[in-house]
């Protein structure tokens, strides 16, 4: 059975991260994504163990962040993962993370990472038991209704208000 989507991390908002606003700083928001991919990993077989076996890591190659409503000091947060798809070398998956008590959306992280060999630093292939592992993920993934989240693109739509330079 697979969870749909994954809960992949749980926080508390810590002193340390709160910026002059009086909420979580948004450099901790990816500190607490990359502990919520640290979970994601090894659901789908990349752990620690696999990666000095066969020498391979991974690399973010392209990420994207909203924050969509504060948190404060102290707030529970609970990250769950989705596997969005996937091919031989990469993996593109969104981060929700919410506030654990009142429930709510408080921000979402979309990330592609590429698998890579530490001997030649190049992409590679994952292992076929990975991809096997990936596709029972997938497969359980797809009964979740689309996210909003994914595949958003940065921008400024021109209106006819806006003077443009």
């Amino acid at each position: 059975m697979i969870e749909t989507p994954l809960t992949t991390h749980r926080a508390v908002v810590e002193r340390a991260w709160i910026d002059h606003n009086d909420h979580m700083n948004m450099g901790y928001y990816m500190v607490v994504f990359d502990e919520a991919t640290s979970g994601f990993f090894p659901a789908c077989g990349l752990t620690r163990e696999h990666r000095r076996k066969y020498n391979v890591t991974t690399f973010s190659l392209e990420g994207h962040i909203t924050y969509n409503r504060e948190v404060g000091l102290g707030d529970p947060l609970v990250m769950t993962t989705r596997l969005i798809g996937f091919d031989a070398k990469r993996i593109h998956y969104l981060h929700e993370m919410h506030h654990e008590k009142a429930g709510y959306l408080a921000a979402t992280n979309e990330l592609i990472t590429l698998h890579v060999s530490q001997e030649t630093r190049r992409s590679t292939a994952m292992e076929p038991h990975i991809l096997e592992r990936l596709a029972e993920i997938k497969a359980a993934h797809a009964a979740l209704p689309p996210s909003p989240y994914v595949g958003r693109v940065i921008g400024l739509k021109a209106s006819k208000t806006t003077a443009t330079a």
